[in-house]
């Protein structure tokens, strides 16, 4: 009974994301499920019915026969600068379960095809005394809301979108690395030598949504994976994250998930676990919050581990 309320439940996350892509992109709800679904019906059993949630905002019961699979496309470039409407989008890292295997790593250079010495999401192992044990602490960009970064880009190739997600352009970036001086969390990268390209890069559309394909003397970052959130998916950190310690969803609906499709109030997880924000006194506002290493619920980092694959960083 557990397991098909939570496979409900990403069901109907999975439609109420899209709805919200689709009304971004003017292709709205009702188109999208005018037509007989073909995949999508082959796929669940005749009859079965799912939650959507309509461009007016009203709850509504479809069935599957009626439905059919949306196809998304590269979003413009305006649309890419503007983000989906009525969502802020946000990020909750529980430091009491990260156990430092680092697959939300992993994941994000597989998605996102950068080099294996290039770590959008950084785990690092943190002391906060000689008395205290050890803990990780995973680092993507934390998509401030006063975003030091976008005030010095002398071209707007990087930039705040309304729903919270701070983007780079590449085809405008000149790679004057003004915004990684300015970041203070050091999450910016810099293209010095000609990105190695896939046949998979090289056939995918250019979009900042996604990144790719990079271009050599540019500026590079953890996005937030707008282009999945679009198909009504997580970004790839949170889904391949095992311990259950990354959270991501939509601010205005005091919701996130974790990778298990566990839901829960954004509002309740900060206020009942002491949620902060990383070096919040710089008054940049990230959009990611930390639940603190309290309680921990994983074996203490194993020091010949640490030594061959983390970084050790001592707070």
């Amino acid at each position: 009974m557990e397991e098909e309320k939570k496979s409900n439940r990403r069901k109907f996350l999975q439609l109420t994301v899209v709805s919200g892509a689709a009304i971004a992109t003017g292709a709205g709800l009702r188109n999208a499920f005018s037509e007989p679904n073909s995949e999508l019906a082959k796929s669940q059993n005749a009859g079965e019915s799912v939650h959507a949630l309509t461009a007016s905002g009203d709850l509504v019961q479809v069935d599957t026969a009626h439905a059919r699979a949306v196809v998304h496309h590269p979003v413009t470039n305006d649309e890419a600068r503007t983000g989906i409407a009525g969502k802020r989008f946000v990020m909750v890292i529980d430091l009491a379960k990260c156990d430092g295997c680092k697959k939300c790593t992993v994941a994000c250079q597989k998605m996102h095809f950068t080099p294996k010495d290039r770590e959008w999401m950084k785990v690092f192992e943190m002391q906060d005394s000689e008395t205290t044990p050890s803990y990780w602490m995973p680092k993507p960009c934390f998509h401030c809301d006063n975003p030091p970064c976008t005030k010095v880009c002398p071209v707007n190739a990087t930039f705040k979108r309304q729903d919270g997600i701070v983007l780079i352009d590449n085809e405008r970036c000149i790679g004057c690395r003004f915004c990684m001086a300015a970041c203070p969390y050091s999450s910016r990268f810099f293209n010095w030598e000609r990105p190695v390209e896939t046949p998979e890069m090289a056939l995918t559309p250019y979009s900042p949504e996604q990144g790719y394909p990079r271009r050599v003397g540019t500026v590079e970052k953890c996005d937030f994976c707008p282009d999945m959130i679009r198909q009504g998916k997580m970004p790839g950190c949170i889904s391949a994250c095992a311990m259950k310690a990354l959270y991501f969803g939509d601010e205005n609906e005091d919701a996130v998930t974790n990778s298990d499709g566990e839901t829960v109030r954004l509002s309740t997880l900060l206020e009942q676990n002491a949620g902060y924000r990383y070096m919040e006194d710089l008054g940049t506002k990230p959009r990611v919050y930390y639940l603190p290493p309290k309680n921990r619920r994983y074996p203490k980092p194993d020091l010949d581990h640490a030594a061959s694959g983390h970084a050790a960083v001592k707070s």
